[in-house]
């Protein structure tokens, strides 16, 4: 599923216009970005948590060329599905 699929959709069960759908998505979208940069979490009960994860330094392996390969720190989100999704 896209982007323009997830907006069909919530438009047909939310009964909304597509551009009340798409609004609402991208309001969603921008508010979820702000609210991880800010190293929030976010807790939606019954679907999952988003929030911000710093993955270590390590050691990687380029297959072209056989060498190792030294592999920044940084962060990542991290999505856990809630008991809800993972049926």
């Amino acid at each position: 599923m896209n982007k323009s699929d997830l907006i069909d959709a919530m438009a047909e069960k939310a009964g909304l216009t597509k551009v009340q759908a798409k609004n609402a998505l991208d309001a969603f979208m921008c508010a979820t970005n702000d609210t991880l940069k800010k190293g929030d979490k976010i807790s939606l009960v019954g679907f999952g948590t988003f929030q911000i994860v710093e993955r270590a330094a390590r050691k990687g392996h380029n297959p072209a060329t056989g060498k190792s390969i030294k592999i920044p720190a940084k962060k990542v989100v991290k999505f856990k599905a809630g008991a809800g999704l993972a049926k």
